[in-house]
Formats: C-alpha cells, structure tokens, sequence
C-alpha cells in the first residue's frame, strides 16, 4: 500500500491536471466501489445513483490528502473521498494526442488499452478522462453531497496526527507513546497515533533513529522519542520531495518513478551490511510484516 509520500505526490499531479475540469459523464461498472469501504460491502444501485447523479456537471475543485486518502472537492460543496487500498490505481489520458498520466500501482494492460478489465470508475472531463482502475477492488470512492454530510461519517476518528503538521509535536507523541504495551513498529504502522508511515518508513525512522523495531513502545525513554519524531519528519520530508519510494508496484502520476528508494539504508536489504557497522542487517516478522533492522546499532 502506498504511504504519505506516494500518495502527496500523487494528490500534487492529480491536481495539476483536472482542477477546473467539469465532469461530463460518469461510468460505474462495480457499484460496491461507491457504495462503501468495508472489507466486504454490498453492491447498492441507489449509492451507485446517488454517485454518477451527484457528480455529472460540477466540476474539480481541489483535491485533498487525510493521512492515504484522497479528499476530490468538487463545485457545489460537493465532495468524494478516495482509498486506492492495495491495488487501486488512476489513470488520467488526454483526450487529443496519446499522452496519459498514471497514478497508483501499475497495470500492465492499462498502458496499452483504456479502459480495460480493472477498469471499474471512469470520469469523462472536458479535456480527457480520468479512470479508476483496481485489480482486487479493495479500494473505494464514496460521493458525499456537502461537507456537512462528510463530516458526519467521521471517516478519519481513528487517525492520529499528520506527521508533517504543526499538532505533531514531542509532547503528543510522547504522551501517546507512554502507555502503549505494543511493539513500536507496530505502533507506528497502526495510525492513530500519527498517520501515513507503513512498512518503509516505520523501518527507515526506527533505524535513523536507532530503536529496536521490537521494543515496547512505553520503554522509550524521552530523549529517544524525541529523536524518533525528528526522524518521522525529516524523513517524511525528505520522501515527499524526491517523490517517494516507488519500491515494487507504486508510480506515481506522471509515471516516473520516485527517488527515495535510493536513500533507503534498511527497508528491503535484508542481509545486506548495515550502513553503520557493516553487520548483516536482520529480517524478522512483526505482526506479519517483514521488519528489516540492524540488532547492533538499533537498541
């Protein structure tokens, strides 16, 4: 699943190509896409409605970012939130000329031919057509008529703090981290407590920052939580600037790319020599996600 820094990048090109841009016609193929985000949801032909209705004529406003979801503001106080979830991907293709941007996990058929058989949400604008493609359809977009009614979901409760906001400071992470009897890997990666960090960036921070993925996230002393949250953001930044991690199937939406992954000294380089003391780098299983770490250099 992509992490803040992918999904910034992506919510940065997405912006630059369809605010302004009327919605002209929309197309939904998989009505469980707009009628939920459950693990299991059932496919309703009024959500369905409800959304192609709700969005045909308004146009792009802005689009957002709340931890991996993007928030698409449209005319009208109108608004959709979108989760690509695992394998959910946007595709947006010009309509004069063959250039098309991408977003999202890669496709392999999307790059030849639009719309395909993961193609499920197409969106046709003034000057092209945006796609919503999603292999195992985990993901979901869900139409809200107002803010009023966006609020009232409470979809972002459970969501801790944004890592890069100025409400993420030490005295909250370290007040948060003090009762907590889980493993700080696993903390980091749960998102209630501060958002967008999964895999990558919970091993890149706890190694730069030198804390064993394994420790109890009440046993940091102050000192180490303060270094761990000057690591969160530096690295968050860092990632959003070279555009992120684009490590196995993440693109971004001009489909280059991101560069981060070049920076990563532990994430993905199991048995490979530390950077610091040059021991084997260890690979391990924290709540079924593998957690790459140096034993000697992280306490």
């Amino acid at each position: 699943m992509p992490e803040l820094p992918e999904v910034e990048n992506l919510r940065r090109g997405l912006e630059k190509m369809i605010i302004g841009q009327k919605i002209l016609e929309v197309k939904v193929s998989k009505p469980k896409l707009v009628s939920g985000k459950g693990t299991v949801r059932a496919a309703s032909k009024k959500k369905q409605e409800e959304f192609v209705k709700g969005l045909v004529g308004e146009k792009f406003f802005a689009v957002a970012r709340r931890a991996k979801n993007l928030i698409f503001r449209l005319s009208n106080d109108k608004i959709v939130l979108a989760h690509m979830k695992m394998t959910g991907q946007f595709v947006y293709k010009i309509s004069r000329g063959k250039k098309k941007v991408m977003g999202g996990h890669p496709i392999e058929i999307s790059e030849s031919t639009l719309p395909n058989k993961h193609t499920h949400v197409i969106f046709r604008l003034e000057h092209g057509i945006l796609y919503y493609n999603d292999t195992r359809m985990f993901g979901y977009l869900l139409y809200h008529p107002n803010t009023k009614a966006f609020e009232k979901e409470n979809h972002f409760t459970d969501l801790g703090k944004e890592p890069l906001v100025r409400d993420f400071t030490i005295k909250y992470f370290e007040d948060a981290l003090r009762k907590k009897k889980s493993k700080i890997k696993a903390l980091l990666m749960k998102q209630n407590i501060v958002t967008g960090i999964g895999n990558i960036y919970a091993d890149e921070s706890l190694f730069e920052s030198g804390i064993n993925p394994r420790r109890n996230a009440s046993s940091l002393k102050p000192k180490e939580v303060k270094k761990l949250h000057e690591k969160i953001i530096n690295i968050m930044k860092r990632a959003i600037k070279a555009g992120g991690s684009s490590v196995a199937i993440y693109r971004l939406l001009d489909e280059s790319r991101g560069n981060y992954a070049r920076e990563h000294k532990v994430y993905g380089k199991a048995g490979k020599n530390c950077p610091n003391c040059k021991r084997p780098l260890q690979k391990i299983l924290i709540q079924s996600r593998t957690t790459i770490f140096c034993p000697r250099c992280q306490k």
